[in-house]
Parts: C-alpha cells; sequence; structure tokens
C-alpha cells in the first residue's frame, strides 16, 4: 500500500504529461516563457484573484509574500503554533518576529479566541495556515486585522480549492501562497509554488522581488525564485483535473469516517460548518500513537506524523523559551496525531484494509468491529 501513490496519477495522465515534457525540452523553454505566464493565468482564473506570481517553492512564496507586505526588524507577526517550518520560518527571515498563537481543539487551526492576547503595538500582521485542506475561521481572522489595521497571509501550501461559506481559501487576505510540491493536492513533478493577490501593487512588487528586483534594471535587491516551465507545463496538465481529484478525496474521507466513526478511541477528522475541507491528509487522533502506528507497520500500511511538535518546542525557537501551557492544544494534538493513506486514486480496497487493521487494534479477539466496504 502507498500513503499517496503519484505513480498512479502519473499513468492516468502519461500521455499527455509525457508529450508535454517531451515538447519543453525539444523547444529548449527552461525559464519562463509561455507554459509559466499560462500557469499563472489559469490559477488565478480558477481562484477567482487577479494576480498569481509564481516562483520557486512554496516557502520561498511566503517569503516574498513578507517582504512584499514590509516586514522589518522589530515587527510581529502571529501565527500558529502547529505547521511545517516554512510558516514561521520565512517571518524570522524577513525580519520579523515570530508570535506563536494555540490552536483550535477540533480542527488543527489557529484559535481566534486567542489571536488579540498576543497583539501588541509592534503586531503588523497574521499568517493563517489552513492546515491539512481544512479553512480556518476567516470570518472571524479577517475581522481581529480589520479591527487592528494587520495584514493578513493566507498559507495554503495544503490547500488547494478548500472553500469557506462558499469562497476558495486565499481569496480572504492581502496574499496568499501556495506550494506545488509533488505531493500536493496540485503537485509539479519538483519544486514549484506562487503567490496570489487582488492587489496590484503587491503583485507588482513581490514579481520584482523574485526576479532579481528587475531583469537589467534592478530597482531593488531582489533574490532568484522562478518556477521553471517544465513545471508549469506539469502543472497546466494536472490543473482540470483538481476540482475532480478534490471530490475524489471528499468522498474518500467520508467513507473512511463511515468506516472508523465505528471505532472507539478513535477521533475523526471534523469539518467546520460552512466549509469545503480538501483533505490533503486524513488527519485521525488517538492514545497510544506509537503502539497504533507499529501495530499499521506490521501490516505494511504506511502513516506519517504530520506534524510530530508544536512549532514553538523545536531547538529553532528555543530563544522564544515557551513551556507547554503556552499552546496545551497544538501540544496535544501533536502527540495524538496520525495521517492515513489517501489520495485520489487510492482503491476502496486500501481504505477497507486500514480500517479494518485499526479496528483490530482497538477491538478484543474477537474482533466485533468487522468492516465492509
Amino acid at each position: 500500500m502507498q500513503f499517496n501513490d503519484l505513480h498512479r496519477q502519473y499513468l492516468s495522465l502519461k500521455d499527455e504529461l509525457d508529450k508535454t515534457i517531451q515538447s519543453v525540452i525539444s523547444n529548449s523553454e527552461f525559464i519562463g516563457g509561455k507554459h509559466v505566464e499560462e500557469f499563472e493565468y489559469n490559477f488565478s482564473n480558477l481562484l477567482g484573484v487577479k494576480h498569481c506570481i509564481s516562483c520557486g517553492n512554496g516557502t520561498d512564496a511566503l517569503y516574498l509574500a513578507m517582504r512584499t507586505l514590509g516586514v522589518q526588524p522589530g515587527d510581529e507577526v502571529i501565527t500558529t503554533a502547529h505547521s511545517w517550518i516554512s510558516t514561521s520560518e520565512t517571518i524570522t527571515q524577513a525580519g520579523g518576529k515570530v508570535i506563536f498563537c494555540d490552536t483550535e481543539p477540533d480542527y488543527f487551526c489557529i484559535d481566534t479566541k486567542k489571536i488579540e492576547q498576543h497583539i501588541t503595538s509592534q503586531t503588523k500582521g497574521i499568517v493563517v495556515v489552513h492546515l491539512y485542506g481544512q479553512p480556518a475561521d476567516m470570518k472571524r481572522i479577517i475581522e481581529i486585522a480589520r479591527r487592528h489595521n494587520l495584514w493578513v497571509i493566507e498559507d495554503c501550501a495544503q490547500a488547494h480549492l478548500a472553500e469557506y461559506d462558499g469562497q476558495y481559501a486565499g481569496t480572504f487576505g492581502d496574499i496568499a501562497t501556495f506550494s506545488f510540491y509533488p505531493g500536493k493536492n496540485l503537485g509539479a513533478m519538483g519544486d514549484a509554488g506562487c503567490l496570489v493577490t487582488n492587489q496590484s501593487e503587491y503583485a507588482d512588487y513581490a514579481r520584482l522581488l523574485a526576479r532579481h528586483g528587475g531583469k537589467n534594471f534592478h530597482k531593488i535587491e531582489g533574490i532568484n525564485s522562478r518556477m521553471d516551465s517544465l513545471q508549469a507545463a506539469i502543472l497546466n496538465v494536472k490543473l482540470p483535473h483538481l476540482k475532480a481529484w478534490t471530490k475524489l478525496r471528499r468522498q474518500h474521507a467520508a467513507h473512511y469516517d463511515a468506516l472508523l466513526t465505528k471505532i472507539p478511541d478513535l477521533v475523526c477528522p471534523p469539518v467546520r460548518e460552512g466549509c469545503q475541507h480538501v483533505f490533503h491528509l486524513y488527519v485521525i487522533r488517538a492514545d497510544n500513537r506509537e503502539m497504533l502506528r507499529a501495530h499499521l507497520k506490521a501490516a505494511e500500511i504506511p502513516t506519517l506524523i504530520n506534524y510530530p511538535k508544536a512549532l514553538p518546542f523545536y531547538p529553532a525557537y528555543a530563544r522564544l523559551n515557551h513551556i507547554r501551557e503556552d499552546f496545551p492544544v497544538a501540544c496535544k494534538h501533536s502527540e495524538e496525531i496520525l495521517s492515513l493513506p489517501l489520495y485520489p486514486e487510492m482503491p476502496v480496497s486500501d481504505r477497507v484494509q486500514v480500517a479494518q487493521s485499526l479496528a483490530a487494534y482497538y477491538s478484543s479477539a474477537s474482533n466485533t468491529h468487522k468492516l465492509v466496504a
């Protein structure tokens, strides 16, 4: 069993992908050009935003967003205590100070009830993460940001086409960032990313910053962060399938729910009311996680822990001197979470096998939690 079978996806698009890749190589279209321009247009059009600026990866997209919004030394930026480190490290790289906030008990996203207690005169913005594909509470976040004159960045690395109240994630804040790392819901065959915005001045500056400050005239000192033409061409092939893949992810998650809710002592991922989760990851919560994971491994079922520690407790943030009581929910979740295999092409039999193995772990020897497809 595969956690995410990228080869199966490739085979489903093999002829078109092979033809596209060969065309890029044959024409030596490696940097910039029509494929990149086409992807930027297609992706912004899909989301309904004015501007898409492609770049090298999702981490670069976050850094470019911070710099575009003018983060300066001493500026405080609030973000979630539970995410991949790209979310927080780019705040520091841009010159800001990371201020972590605890997460919600149910949805893994930043707890809007706790944001305002972290706001000071030095606070400039909030970086929101739609973790695992679950939209954060954007209505409340935007209300807080407007009241305190703060900007908002949406980290949508795991949330392609996630919806909050009928609106796509990434279309609420000042800037949103996306990753197209191969395993993402929309993945390239290498690193790639972008940021999107409705503000033309932000788009112009971010594009300038990502291209050495402007080719041959260098208005500013920038960086070199470009999406390869090959990756753009691959994403152009995949993009028309994203809605169908998203629908399949939701159907597979619903199937998991139907099977796993029969098992006591295991918490399936709830979906926020009024939202459409895209299940980049299907993350359960369980006690004795390591024993459960070992049981699944013995059954040749792969799992992942996304992510094994709350961010404030990595050595990179030892300087902040946080204690567990500062982030009780994020700490608790980091000890319970377990990501199960899920991808659009996943066979029904694999999900049933996962569920049966979970049931066997929690049940008596008689295995009263027998499951059927």
